[in-house]
């Protein structure tokens, strides 16, 4: 059977471990396993705009052995020039897995339907689960290994209805994490991926809360993570999205409610000033950089693993 990572939860607990620990594999040596030898070819479409996405999967299909063909969204007009289902028929017989990186989520899903090859979400407009598995890779190193993620307080603050909200919900049940969103009125998560997240966290002795204040989000949490208050598609809406969203933004202020050996995390790109002040981007309690390099790391390992799978 093809096994797809479209959303966090399309991993079990026991599968998201195994995928953790090769990350960390990885970090320590990146060529520790090379299913793409050959090389045999991965798909990478980019639909919006990237920094992380396009040189971690790129370089990271490079070191295990393959070929990163890049398709430009724009030009291939999937959906507009040829239809998604076809799209995925003729890559399927072409290459070894399907990454993409688009607007909706019913485009990915309907690609894994019709490719026949494991298809990977490098972010929808729903869900970015690499980043969230980058972000548990780093929060383990940092936390004494994979087995020390179940109990974690992961306290996520900003918009709770995106797509790394979504995520850590979805991604940090599964590891069995405590996870509090902490957003303003207005920008919930979607309820049934909260729904899902709850569910998720029955089974793995973890939670998920939304919290409508800064305070009772991060007060005694482990890690502290944020992320930019207009999404992608959004930038008509920075104004009126800047005076709800301010007394969300991560500070010493906030920091300082944490635990004392708190780790700060933010996806990037991050605006000093905006979400997260630039003394704790740029601060001792900091993790970005580490969380960054994960993408590599995490990525290879679910790609490894979805091949070793299907």
């Amino acid at each position: 059977m093809t096994r797809h990572f479209l959303r966090d939860d399309d991993l079990t607990p026991a599968e998201q471990r195994d995928v953790l620990e090769l990350a960390l594999a990885f970090r320590d040596d990146r060529y520790v396993r090379r299913p793409l030898v050959g090389p045999r070819a991965v798909a990478v479409i980019f639909d919006k705009p990237t920094l992380r996405t396009q040189v971690s999967f790129t370089t990271g299909i490079a070191e295990l052995g393959g070929y990163p063909l890049l398709v430009e969204g724009k030009l291939a007009q999937i959906g507009v020039r040829e239809s998604v289902a076809d799209t995925a028929r003729v890559l399927g017989r072409q290459v070894a897995a399907v990454v993409w990186r688009t607007f909706e989520q019913a485009r990915l899903d309907e690609m894994a339907q019709h490719a026949g090859v494991p298809v990977v979400n490098a972010l929808t407009d729903l869900f970015h689960p690499c980043q969230v598995l980058a972000d548990l890779a780093t929060v383990a190193l940092h936390r004494g290994g994979v087995g020390r993620l179940a109990g974690q307080t992961l306290a996520y603050v900003g918009d709770g209805a995106n797509n790394m909200a979504h995520s850590y919900l979805l991604g940090g049940a599964t590891a069995g994490l405590h996870v509090r969103i902490g957003t303003p009125d207005g920008y919930p998560p979607d309820a049934g991926v909260l729904a899902d997240a709850a569910a998720v966290a029955e089974r793995t002795g973890g939670s998920v809360a939304v919290v409508g204040s800064i305070a009772e989000a991060v007060t005694g949490a482990d890690v502290v993570a944020t992320d930019t208050w207009v999404s992608m598609g959004q930038e008509g809406q920075a104004a009126e999205r800047e005076t709800p969203f301010v007394p969300f933004r991560v500070d010493a202020a906030a920091l300082a409610l944490a635990a004392p050996d708190a780790i700060v995390l933010h996806c990037l790109p991050a605006y000093r000033g905006k979400e997260i002040t630039a003394d704790v981007l740029d601060g001792p309690q900091s993790v970005v950089w580490d969380e960054a390099e994960f993408r590599l790391h995490a990525q290879k390992a679910l790609l490894t693993w979805l091949l070793e799978q299907s």
